[in-house]
């Protein structure tokens, strides 16, 4: 049998999709990752993007990439392991221990290594993994690369969380790994209960908070700090492709930790390093959110406008309660009309449905940024008003 003979399923597919005319994804923008953006030579409000704090178009964040280009070129052309780590490189993670008060932090190329390397490093074939089913996948994929015996809980159940814990040998190393926001609904972990799970049955903790740092927390150190229990979590995780603009992963977490991951981590070991620019414009970031607490301030206004918004109008958003709103759909085939009945009113949101949400629970994702205007929310609500009332999803 051919090995290449799966792929034509989903060529047909995407070829359906395209051909009518609801083929949503890879659409190439033309322009600055902004609170609106060029595409075809038009303009879109974008309510697509993870970049929270509108980082992306700051004048003085592409000043910072330009410079740390012409100082160290555009490469390390080498891993962190060997020839590829620079003074920067070590200032920021530096920067990033103390400010989440931990014993040593590292930086990877992608949040998607971020979390192979750190699962595969420390969960070995004799021990367990506990996580929630709505995990994102990088958690999946790194809890597959480690060996490790995974248990699942339904998604925020803490009931279910318990007893799995109450089963497992006490001889056993155990590791919870949570999201602290999670990716496609915008709802939170119950980390408070988590933490006290954790310390009830002598369990280390990760928390991914891509979607937290720079967003939730009196000081923008994520759902860890918004909980109160930052000192508590033993690992945390983030990307610097959201809030912090740029591309690369970290973790944070005690200093043998972290000294063991840099030595046994493949997905560091193995991968070239973060470039200049992504190190330079992560920095600049981390140095934003420590500075300018008033970009959250405005994130949080325009969030909860919209939850009140999209809630006043009857459409569905779940549970969240983060910048990213989901109106949930159902069926697939509704979510593509409702997705185009947007695009053609110049508004960029996701559809989003099966694997990256449970079957018949297929979702428009919007998440949203500082730099959103008074004026880009007021076309945001209206436009979703008529079309779910042109579609049936509101009377």
């Amino acid at each position: 049998m051919d090995l290449f003979k799966k792929c034509e399923t989903i060529v047909k597919t995407v070829e359906t999709a395209k051909q009518a005319g609801i083929y949503p994804y890879f659409t190439p923008i033309e322009s600055t990752q902004d609170h609106r953006v060029r595409i075809q030579g038009e303009e879109y409000i974008m309510i697509g993007s993870n970049g929270y704090l509108g980082l992306a178009a700051d004048p003085r964040m592409k000043q910072t990439v330009i410079d740390a280009v012409q100082r160290y070129g555009s490469t390390c052309s080498g891993s962190r392991f060997l020839n590829g780590t620079l003074d920067i490189h070590l200032k920021l993670e530096d920067d990033l221990a103390r400010f989440f008060n931990k014993g040593g932090a590292i930086v990877f190329s992608t949040g998607f290594q971020t979390n192979l390397g750190i699962i595969s490093s420390i969960v070995g074939k004799d021990d367990i993994i506990i996580i929630d089913r709505q995990n994102h996948a990088s958690i999946i994929d790194g809890c597959r690369l480690s060996f490790g015996v995974v248990k699942k809980y339904p998604h925020n159940n803490m009931q279910e969380l318990e007893r799995i814990l109450q089963s497992l040998p006490d001889d056993k190393g155990k590791l919870i790994i949570v999201d602290g926001v999670f990716s496609m609904e915008g709802d939170l972990a119950n980390l408070s209960e988590i933490v006290r799970l954790k310390n009830k049955y002598n369990t280390r903790l990760l928390v991914d908070d891509a979607h937290g740092i720079g967003v939730l927390g009196e000081h923008g150190r994520g759902a860890c700090e918004h909980f109160g229990i930052l000192d508590d979590v033993d690992l945390i995780m983030g990307t610097f492709s959201k809030a912090f603009a740029s591309l690369g992963g970290f973790a944070v977490g005690e200093k043998d930790v972290m000294t063991h991951i840099k030595h046994t981590a493949r997905a560091l070991i193995f991968s070239a390093s973060m470039t200049p620019a992504s190190v330079a414009s992560a920095q600049f970031s981390l140095d934003i959110i420590k500075s300018e607490p008033e970009r959250r301030q405005r994130l949080w206004e325009i969030t909860d406008r919209i939850l009140k918004g999209f809630k006043r109008i009857g459409l569905d958003v779940g549970e969240s309660e983060t910048p990213v709103v989901p109106v949930i759909i159902g069926p697939d085939e509704t979510c593509f009309m409702f997705w185009k009945m947007l695009f053609a009113n110049h508004v960029f949101a996701n559809p989003v449905i099966s694997p990256a949400t449970p079957p018949g629970r297929a979702l428009i994702r919007t998440s949203y940024m500082a730099t959103h205007t008074d004026e880009d929310i007021e076309i945001v609500l209206e436009t979703f008003a008529r079309c779910a009332k042109e579609i049936g999803l509101v009377k």
